[in-house]
Formats: structure tokens, sequence, C-alpha cells
């Protein structure tokens, strides 16, 4: 049912807005606030700055989505919270008092921001949780399958381990921040295709705090030494920022033959890092499709738009407070060497000349970028 319900909400941006379904769509659209114009705030936060696609991808992505839908007359209140959660609910918490007209809220710790989110709905502030599923009374939610994501990961690490992979095999595992919700989805999915086929022992498996890749860096060395050098058969890392740090740890034990890393979010060094063999693997989301979704989601939902807000947001999902959020879930692929050329550079997100640049051009020569 997961894997149907993605596909439909993907899908819904190509269907007549009438279609099957949508006007007989539940969800919290039906008691959207009075109808405004284009002249409106839009609150966007953020959760850190360690990942460069917030600020390379969804917020300019978001902000031009919004311009385009209000006739350039809406505003874009942006903030990071760089990690911290007091920050991000002080932010917040001055949108509110602001009297911005809708959020969209990826949080830095989902439990946290709860209270917040329940001050903005008394409010009358629509909030839209995004890329993480925030706690508390929020509207809809836009992401990836993020289970999905953790199984992607984990089968292409198999792969990248070989035709012989064993029991026996050890695998560190580098996760993301336990206050992260889509962290423990990743690592569900993960462990859904490791278990029983590799070796994960419980004293090298890290949640790795704020996501934070000095951290990360200093548990792969923590692994290094309780397995030792020469029996790491994988790393999975949940994201590409995390790699970075895990593959100079690797080298800095004096591991040669590096074994297969993971990663997520196809960081444009990690692309390079996939091109020379040093990461194997990252996972593709497509941030154009999420982040507009979302400026959509919130220009509809202040704007008493329900039929365009319900055919966005066709799937649902729990949180621990609510259940049955209007969501969409958006597709994420695998991208190894071979596939780069028709993910990334296909999509747009880099061109060729940014990723082969002088260090890179006869890998990328080799991997026939051109």
């Amino acid at each position: 049912m997961r894997r149907i319900a993605m596909f439909v909400a993907a899908s819904t941006m190509t269907l007549p807005l009438a279609g099957c379904g949508v006007l007989n769509a539940t969800g919290s659209s039906t008691t959207a606030s009075p109808t405004k114009g284009n002249d409106i705030t839009v609150g966007v936060l953020m959760p850190d700055k360690i990942n460069t696609r917030y600020k390379n991808f969804d917020v300019p992505i978001m902000t031009a989505k919004i311009a385009e839908l209000t006739n350039k007359q809406a505003r874009v209140d942006y903030q990071n919270a760089a990690s911290v959660a007091s920050t991000q609910a002080e932010q917040m918490q001055k949108m509110i008092d602001d009297k911005v007209d809708v959020i969209i809220l990826d949080s830095v710790d989902s439990h946290a921001i709860a209270g917040t989110v329940k001050k903005a709905k008394s409010a009358g502030i629509p909030v839209i949780a995004y890329d993480r599923l925030a706690e508390g009374p929020i509207d809809s939610y836009v992401s990836f399958d993020n289970e999905l994501v953790g199984e992607v990961q984990a089968r292409t690490l198999l792969e990248g381990m070989g035709p012989n992979v064993d029991t026996s095999d050890k695998v560190i595992m580098i996760n993301g921040s336990p206050t992260d919700p889509n962290a423990k989805q990743f690592k569900t999915g993960a462990m859904s295709e490791l278990s029983g086929k590799v070796d994960t022992p419980s004293d090298v498996s890290f949640d790795t705090k704020d996501w934070d890749p000095k951290t990360a860096g200093k548990e792969t060395t923590e692994a290094i030494d309780k397995l030792g050098k020469g029996n790491i058969a994988g790393v999975y890392s949940a994201n590409d920022a995390m790699a970075g740090e895990i593959i100079k740890s690797l080298k800095a034990a004096g591991i040669t033959d590096l074994p297969p890393v993971t990663g997520q979010d196809a960081d444009l060094d990690a692309i390079q890092r996939i091109l020379v063999g040093q990461q194997y693997m990252t996972v593709y989301k497509p941030y154009p499709a999420e982040a507009e979704a979302a400026a959509q989601m919130a220009v509809y939902r202040v704007q008493g738009k329900d039929i365009q807000f319900d055919a966005l947001t066709q799937d649902q999902v729990d949180s621990p407070t609510n259940k049955n959020i209007p969501s969409q879930l958006v597709q994420v692929s695998a991208v190894t060497k071979s596939k780069i050329k028709d993910t990334v550079v296909a999509d747009g997100i880099y061109k060729i000349s940014q990723i082969c640049t002088a260090d890179y051009q006869a890998a990328c020569t080799a991997a026939g970028l051109k």
C-alpha cells in the first residue's frame, strides 16, 4: 500500500484536478482559513546549515514557485536554525508573532517543536511539515518515502559489496540524528534489507547527534578500532555530509582499498567522490518536486483552494500525535557512477562543468560525462 500511495501522490501533478477521488478527498483542507489573495507572507524554517541542499536547492526553488503562484506579490521569510532546536522554536514563535500567513517547517527536533506548532494552529497559521514529519497539528506533509530511501541505500550497498556477500561480513552503521524521525525510518528501511544478509554489530552502529559529520568521523574511527581495519566490508552512511568524514576516517586509518560507503542527498562533492571511487552511492531525491509541492500546498492552503490542495495530498501518514495527515511522498533513485548522467545531470541539478572540474576530468571522461 505504501508503494501504491507513493506513486499516486507523485503523479497528481499530471492529473486533472477534478479527477477521480480529488473532489471527494478528505483532509484538513476542509477547514481552510479564509481565502487570501496574493499578498501573503510565507515563513520558511530550515533545520541546519550542514546540508548544502537547503541553501542551494530547497529554499530557492520554494521561493521561485511561491513568486510564480502569487504574481510575485508574496513575501518569503526564511530562517535557518543551524541545528539548534531552541533557535528554531524562537524563529517560529517570531513568525507567529509577526502573523505570517503560513509556515513551511523542516524541523530540527520533530518532538520538541510540537508545542510551537500548536501555537501556530491556535493563531490560525497553517503549518506544512517539510521533509521531516513534525509532531503537533500540522496541516500537511511533503517528503519522500523514507523507509524506501533506507532500502535503496542498503540494496545498493549490498550490490557494491559484490556477489559473495556473507552473513559474517561486518557493516558499520552511521545513522542520522535521533531527534529526526526520518533517520529512524531510513534505518528501519536499511535494516529490512541488511538483516540476515550481513553482520551489523550493535557496538558499531551509531545514531549520530544532529547529523554532525565530525561526530560521524569519530564514530567511524571508534568502529575501526573495534573491528580492525581489515574487517570492514561496508559502511552504511545515512547522508552525504557524514559520508565525507567517514571516508576521511577510513583513509586516516590506513585503509587504501575503501569499502563501499552509502550516502544521501546527491551533494556535489558526493557525486565527485562517487566518480573517483571513494563513495559508492548516494540517493537522489528530486528536490524541485518536493520544494514546489510544499510551495503549492502553502499558497493553496491560505488561498482556500481546497481542490488544488487535495490534489497534492492524496497520501496520508501518521505522526506520534496526529493521524491521517494529508501528504505527498516523492519518489527517489540510487546514484552510482553509471547513473550520474541519467539523474542529477538529466534533471539539471548539476551541469557537467560543475562536476567535471580539473581534479575530476579523467574520472569524468572514464564515466562518459562530456
